[in-house]
């Protein structure tokens, strides 16, 4: 797949294509059906996609500070539509200046000059354009005019137990954000992940026989609520099963909010500097403050056994 920032890294030999725009955060189901649909209708017209998709994200722009938890780092999003087999993704660099261009200078500016989109693809709520001023219906009327169609792809819903609503990354986050984290993995499609470098902490954990990598997690991450969790530690490709502790360490009086993963049944790992992920599968428990390090430990124990089990029922991430 090929990867281009601003309009200036398109090729000027690029031909027509089959373009769809987002922020698609976290590539989540209702993503995946859009981009798949984009592939799959480049495929039949002979041409390539491409996925649009911006830097900051627009908010933080348009409303500096309010920049949402983030569900996927932006080569994580690149990898998963690299496995969708989109062949071009584009990162538009989101300025204020950028912010003002009208819904029909950014039809001309990306999708006629730069892309020559033969078709775009995209769900029935896509907003774009200064203030957000311009829709799927003006999206198609401009196309009349350019000569390209628009297709619009109904987002997966959710069962009755999500209240039929659409997947969307905006219901993820607040999963994530309430520690449901099986909930989300059923909008993801596979679980949610957190990444950074492995700094050094107190190494407690070390010291009580459970040492944890302490996760220096990328601004502006969707971090699971506080508590314990079951999941796995990626270390240069390889998954580990892991046990998983987000929170303070209330136990020792800890103020500083970590995300440390504990590789279950590997002895002399050196991760310190690497850049990790970690993928949450099933959350345990919240986080505690125990009377004793005794307690604490036999509480660990079990975390470790409960995190081996659900671990071992379930298939093993990419």
């Amino acid at each position: 797949m090929q990867r281009w920032r601003g309009l200036e890294d398109v090729p000027g030999d690029w031909g027509r294509s089959v373009v769809t725009i987002g922020s698609y955060d976290g590539v989540h189901r209702g993503h995946q059906l859009i981009i798949g649909r984009a592939v799959d209708r480049a495929r039949e017209l002979g041409v390539r996609s491409v996925v649009v998709t911006f830097d900051p994200h627009p908010s933080e722009v348009v409303r500096p500070g309010s920049h949402p938890p983030l569900l996927s780092a932006h080569h994580r999003r690149a990898e998963l539509m690299a496995g969708l087999g989109v062949d071009a993704l584009l990162i538009l660099p989101f300025t204020a200046e950028f912010s003002k261009l009208s819904p029909g200078d950014f039809v001309r500016t990306v999708l006629v000059d730069s892309l020559h989109a033969k078709l775009v693809v995209e769900g029935p709520n896509f907003r774009f354009g200064h203030k957000a001023a311009g829709d799927v219906e003006f999206l198609s009327a401009m196309g009349l005019k350019y000569d390209y169609e628009v297709d619009v792809v109904d987002l997966y819903v959710r069962g009755s137990a999500g209240g039929g609503e659409p997947f969307s990354s905006t219901m993820t986050r607040r999963l994530v954000a309430e520690g449901d984290v099986a909930g989300a993995m059923e909008i993801l499609g596979r679980p949610h992940r957190v990444e950074g470098v492995v700094v050094r902490g107190a190494q407690r954990g070390r010291e009580l026989g459970f040492p944890t990598a302490n996760v220096e997690t990328l601004p502006h991450t969707a971090i699971p609520a506080d508590g314990v969790y079951a999941g796995w530690l990626h270390v240069d490709g390889e998954p580990m099963p892991a046990a998983i502790s987000v929170g303070t360490n209330p136990t020792f009086d800890g103020t500083a909010r970590t995300v440390e993963a504990y590789a279950i049944d590997r002895v002399g790992l050196d991760l310190y500097g690497l850049h990790v992920a970690v993928d949450f599968l099933a959350y345990l428990r919240g986080m505690e403050k125990f009377d004793s390090i005794d307690a604490l430990l036999v509480r660990m124990a079990e975390d470790v056994k409960q995190s081996r089990e659900l671990i071992d029922a379930a298939p093993t991430p990419e």
